[in-house]
């Protein structure tokens, strides 16, 4: 049995060749493979020993960064190509030139580039993720806590819920753009690849191609990593 893990805070993505876990859970079934996503407490819950696994919630054996540049690079990108990763808590982008590793970083302390914000929000003020559409203003998203006091007080002045978490999330797509650099493209990995809002906020800045919640995982299994 082959399980490939990406732990992440929230919500956590497995690609096995056996079925592990009840169909619900199961996002697609594809070339003999079986593609997970669930809830990581669940994942805590049970004895799973993967086969190798990267994110937070793992005893982890693989740099995130690694699966991130390995995963892209099977998805057939650009040889000049900056592939950025949002999930629940941390931000990571990495740049390839000429088809090589050539700069990254990993923004892990700032809660305000992250999905956990956005998830918290949404349940706070019971919205929907299709609640949210695109939205020309932003919030100046410098700090998750400030940016919760914006969507706050523009609620308490008469904005719909939706409106001021649209504006934030505009915000962090402004900010994510920025900490990438500014690239002419970008390809997005990540739980943000549902969010369209997001992915429609961030178009005003860059192209934007996203890549969906497996690219980390698809970087973990060792037959088809390729040189980065």
């Amino acid at each position: 049995m082959s399980i490939y893990l990406d732990a992440g805070t929230t919500y956590s993505k497995i690609i096995s060749n056996d079925k592990i876990f009840d169909d619900k859970f199961c996002l697609k079934n594809f070339d003999g493979k079986n593609y997970y996503i669930l809830p990581s407490k669940i994942i805590k819950s049970q004895n799973i020993i993967p086969t190798r696994s990267c994110g937070h919630m793992a005893d982890a054996s693989e740099n995130e960064i690694i699966a991130l540049a390995s995963g892209a690079k099977k998805l057939n990108i650009d040889s000049d190509a900056t592939v950025l990763d949002l999930g629940s808590r941390d931000a990571k982008w990495i740049k390839f030139k000429s088809g090589k590793f050539h700069d990254m970083d990993w923004n892990t302390s700032c809660a305000s580039s992250t999905g956990a914000t956005v998830e918290m929000l949404m349940k706070f003020y019971d919205t929907k993720l299709s609640d949210l559409s695109f939205t020309p203003e932003k919030f100046a998203v410098t700090c998750g806590i400030f940016g919760m006091e914006k969507i706050m007080d523009s609620i308490s002045n008469g904005s719909k819920p939706s409106e001021a978490i649209s504006m934030f999330v505009h915000g962090i797509a402004f900010n994510s753009w920025n900490f990438a650099k500014r690239p002419e493209k970008i390809y997005l990995s990540g739980g943000f690849c549902e969010n369209k809002c997001f992915v429609d906020s961030l178009a005003q800045y860059t192209e934007v191609v996203p890549l969906g919640r497996f690219v980390l995982c698809e970087g973990l299994i060792i037959d088809k990593i390729h040189s980065v």
